[in-house]
């Protein structure tokens, strides 16, 4: 009896079993992973945008060094390109004021090529602002994808849809005042919308433009609200709209971030930083 008692003494207590998670908890848990990487994800977007704002390429001269060109110079510059590119236009495909604000917001740090290759397929499946809002939002992701940082870019483009539904019923605003309001929308999302879907003058300061504005002599500024503000007073009665866009156009084609082509460039004779 005396061994029987010191073995049931010494037994180690069984171990209680572990409950497993429930289907609640673990969906929860899926949750706080999906918004914690979607905030870091937007985090190293804007990071990679505000970067982009001041880009460590190679340019012919310093660009504090360039002078600026007089007026009659940069309208004469500017003739040319309209020149060279008389059809340019924006690049995104859209069938509303709607499909053009998602396109724009999912352009950050990609390709309008890129992002026509998934608009097809997303606007067939939400088509409209109330569509997107009421989706869901992981087959949202699954179509973005390829456009990179598709965890922030589907939440923006989904809460901005929410948005224009619950402030503007489903209705894309016409006043940067209102635009910028919405998630994922700053002043250069909204005058692109303004500007080719309202035909209102404004000036879409992208890392193109950063970049070539400050090559040509039109501003010294590094601030992109700055330099649309420079750009307002140089080209005071054109077409801003038309002319963000010829310029981009030229940053795509010629005056390359590296390596611009300057002995194809017809403003090689009168460009601040022409390598020829």
């Amino acid at each position: 009896m005396a061994k029987k008692f010191e073995t049931a003494k010494n037994a180690q207590p069984a171990k209680k079993s572990q409950p497993a998670k429930s289907a609640t908890a673990k969906k929860t848990a899926a949750k706080t992973v999906t918004k914690a990487r979607a905030k870091n994800e937007k985090a190293q977007l804007k990071s990679k945008t505000k970067s982009d704002t001041n880009p460590n390429t190679r340019v012919a001269k310093d660009a504090k060094a360039i002078k600026l060109v007089s007026k009659a110079t940069a309208s004469e510059m500017m003739g040319r390109l309209r020149a060279l590119y008389p059809d340019a236009d924006c690049e995104l495909n859209f069938e509303s004021p709607f499909q053009l604000l998602t396109a724009v917001i999912m352009s950050a740090q990609t390709t309008d090529v890129q992002v026509n290759k998934v608009t097809g397929k997303l606007f067939s499946r939400f088509p409209t602002a109330k569509a997107l809002a009421e989706g869901d939002i992981e087959e949202i992701k699954e179509i973005i994808k390829p456009t990179g940082y598709y965890n922030a870019k589907a939440q923006s483009i989904q809460s901005c849809a929410q948005q224009l539904v619950l402030k503007f019923g489903g209705e894309v605003p016409d006043t940067l005042e209102e635009l910028t309001t919405l998630p994922g929308v700053g002043r250069k999302t909204a005058n692109v919308v303004l500007g080719v879907e309202f035909g209102q003058r404004g000036w879409t300061v992208d890392t193109h433009v950063q970049r070539i504005t400050k090559r040509l002599g039109f501003t010294k500024n590094e601030d992109p609200y700055k330099i649309e503000l420079d750009l307002q007073k140089l080209f005071p009665d054109d077409d801003w709209s038309l002319f963000s866009i010829t310029i981009i156009w030229h940053g795509r084609r010629m005056c390359y971030a590296r390596n611009p082509d300057c002995p194809a460039c017809p403003l090689k004779d009168i460009c601040p930083s022409s390598e020829v």
